[in-house]
């Protein structure tokens, strides 16, 4: 068993798991609780294809932090399917995806923390501002940009990952009496519900998006023709490097290459924000690019495929809009922890007229349904007069 701190507010054994027998142990120690804490951590600021590169566990008396890359965690997937054991998460979606996409784990019986406290009102629902208002334990914020796929990891990086999970538990009882003394339990449990079946997409590049770059479309339409082939090199030369896009050149380099289009490398390294390493190393590729584009057609703008609602949508939206506004200001919450602007949107464009149409909107959860069922009708039978 390592101890991985020694600060004396934290008592409890942490457990560095990293081989199978300690996994193993760890499961074991799990499925004998009816409650988890959980978190991970990923590399998504240094890898072209983030990956998770740390799971943390906590149970009442022992913290566990978890390697995957040093351990095959896919007999992790029967504890987050089972419906026996409550996972408490803060700001769960994140990791969701994460695991999903890396493990194809499903998720059943979750407690997300962060949604909690958007049901109860809590003008402050961040993990760090939670943990010092309720805890006096303060984050340090600067390894919200660490490296979590390098080895080994420094002992302040071992004492941010514990205190994500360590204090889960104390909090979601706190927040469990208050969801049940203010009657939002169900709420909450709906929504925790919800974030069960968020699914991840796949990453696409895709090269006409490009034009999502601030001012892209304020270029002329050969520098917008060179653009676009930057932004390509760009990510094949990210994906070789196993780098994000944006830690090889950002956006304002690209444009401003794209804006000086230089054909050579004397006047490639007069521009700004250029590294040593892309002008020595990627030099010439960058100038092929360029040249690619000035001999390229200029891009066409692509034009919005989805269709943009009718005028009488339009109206329905704004009109549910106004009601939730009112709600979420009696109940002290925000407007979208009442229904969120997605569902607004498919109530507007279905407009059902009664319970049974309503019934058949997906977007709404079964509390949400039967909780603002008359109110969503009155306001779109209002619509038709």
């Amino acid at each position: 068993m390592e101890i991985c701190l020694t600060s004396s507010r934290i008592e409890a054994d942490c457990v560095w798991v990293d081989t199978q027998l300690t996994l193993n142990e760890m499961l074991a120690n799990l499925h004998d609780s009816s409650i988890v804490a959980v978190d991970t951590e990923s590399d998504s600021l240094y890898a072209y294809y983030e990956k998770v590169c740390l799971i943390q566990f906590s149970i009442p008396g022992a913290d566990y932090l978890v390697d995957p890359l040093a351990v095959d965690i896919s007999i992790l997937g029967d504890l987050f399917a089972d419906a026996r054991l409550e996972k408490v998460f803060h700001a769960a979606q994140y990791d969701i995806l994460c695991l999903k996409r890396d493990y194809g784990f499903a998720f059943l019986n979750l407690f997300d923390t962060m949604v909690a406290a958007r049901v109860l009102g809590w003008r402050r629902y961040g993990l760090g501002s939670i943990l010092q208002h309720h805890f006096g334990v303060q984050l340090d914020k600067r390894m919200q940009r660490y490296n979590w796929g390098m080895r080994p990891l420094s002992k302040e990086a071992l004492h941010y990952a514990r205190l994500d999970t360590h204090y889960l538990l104390s909090l979601r009882k706190m927040q469990l009496a208050e969801l049940r003394a203010k009657n939002r339990l169900t709420e909450a449990r709906q929504a925790f519900q919800r974030e069960t079946h968020i699914e991840p997409t796949s990453k696409v590049f895709n090269p006409d998006d490009f034009w999502r770059i601030r001012g892209a479309r304020d270029l002329l339409p050969v520098e917008q023709a060179v653009l676009r082939h930057l932004y390509i090199f760009r990510d094949q030369y990210a994906r070789k490097l196993d780098r994000p896009p944006f830690k090889v050149m950002n956006d304002a380099t690209l444009v401003r290459l794209a804006q000086a289009h230089p054909t050579d490398l004397h006047s490639l390294a007069r521009v700004k924000g250029l590294s040593h390493h892309m002008r020595r190393h990627a030099g010439d590729r960058l100038l092929e690019a360029i040249g690619k584009g000035l001999n390229a057609s200029p891009p066409s703008y692509p034009r919005n495929q989805h269709h943009r609602p009718d005028d009488e949508t339009l109206k329905r939206y704004e009109a549910l809009r106004a009601w939730r506004k009112r709600v979420a200001e009696a109940r002290n919450v925000e407007p979208d922890v009442i229904l969120s602007n997605s569902v607004l949107m498919a109530l507007a464009r279905r407009a059902p007229q009664t319970s049974t149409a309503l019934a058949e909107v997906e977007a709404l959860d079964d509390w949400q349904r039967r909780t603002y069922c008359d109110d969503l009708l009155r306001i779109l039978k209002d619509q038709l007069s």
